[in-house]
């Protein structure tokens, strides 16, 4: 099974909805995100998200348990922030040695000797933490850092996550494979980051494909253009939303995260929702 066709993802080509595992990071016992996990490899997902910031580490022990040794699976992980204790379970890690750490956590804790895709998030703009006094870091000084971890053949090609067009066109000659930033029906603030990654053939790989997960903010399967065309498909409101993030680029791709092995079936399952051109017209309205 293939959801949703494949694109390419740096040397890898990959199913093109995935799976986000930030949600395994909540207390509960490994065997049910075991489950979760072999079943998505079931279903044909071969593309991974995590960070060894979920958690501490937490997420990427219970990935290693249930995938490893990775088989045709690309494991896409995150630098630019590492937990803490208090009220807020992270901090920001923008400096290149932080990130060179973070990158060595991460190995350690999934059982590699290299990491397929690293991305780089950073900390300009809300929402999340923002940089301030020495995490103010130059997107160069981060790329360099990277390149070098690359060139050692510590990882395998390198990603961006929450930054800008402007950004990411300063750090297209380092060779960016893929990009994730905050875009949904109800958050298109990213259009031109899509559309440089759409010239340049670039991944795009968003978070809060369905809407926000802070408060207050709109979430897509409210929208009643949403559930009109849903109900007319046969499908969720999720899958609707995540059908039109896939319809948005050919490079386009969906992680969706959950703890549920029926959840996980039915957005699988919006690699399926086919959107004709009515359809994307009334959802772009």
């Amino acid at each position: 099974m293939r959801p949703g066709g494949t694109a390419k993802l740096g040397e890898h080509e990959v199913v093109r909805v995935g799976y986000g595992a930030m949600q395994l990071r909540e207390a509960g016992p490994d065997d049910g995100s075991v489950a979760v996990l072999r079943r998505a490899r079931e279903l044909g997902v071969d593309h991974v998200d995590t960070a060894e910031f979920y958690g501490d580490g937490v997420v990427n022990r219970r990935i290693r348990a249930a995938l490893a040794p990775y088989d045709d699976v690309v494991i896409v992980t995150k630098v630019g922030a590492e937990p803490t204790t208090g009220e807020i379970d992270l901090r920001l890690a923008q400096r290149p040695e932080q990130l060179r750490a973070q990158v060595e956590a991460n190995l350690r804790s999934l059982g590699v000797e290299r990491l397929d895709v690293v991305n780089l998030r950073r900390a300009d703009a809300p929402p999340g933490l923002l940089a301030e006094g020495d995490q103010v870091v130059d997107l160069d000084d981060q790329l360099a850092a990277l390149t070098a971890l690359r060139d050692e053949g510590t990882i395998g090609a390198i990603g961006l996550s929450h930054v800008s067009a402007e950004q990411l066109r300063r750090a297209l000659p380092v060779g960016v494979v893929c990009v994730q930033n905050a875009y949904s029906l109800v958050d298109r603030s990213s259009e031109p980051v899509l559309d440089l990654c759409r010239e340049r053939g670039i991944a795009w790989v968003p978070y809060f494909p369905l809407g926000s997960a802070f408060p207050g903010q709109t979430h897509v399967t409210t929208l009643p253009t949403v559930q009109q065309v849903a109900a007319r498909l046969g499908a969720t409101p999720s899958q609707v939303g995540l059908a039109w993030v896939l319809a948005r680029s050919p490079e386009a791709m969906v992680i969706p995260g959950t703890r549920s092995v029926a959840h996980l079936e039915e957005n699988v399952a919006a690699g399926s929702v086919s959107l004709t051109a009515e359809d994307l017209a009334t959802l772009d309205a």
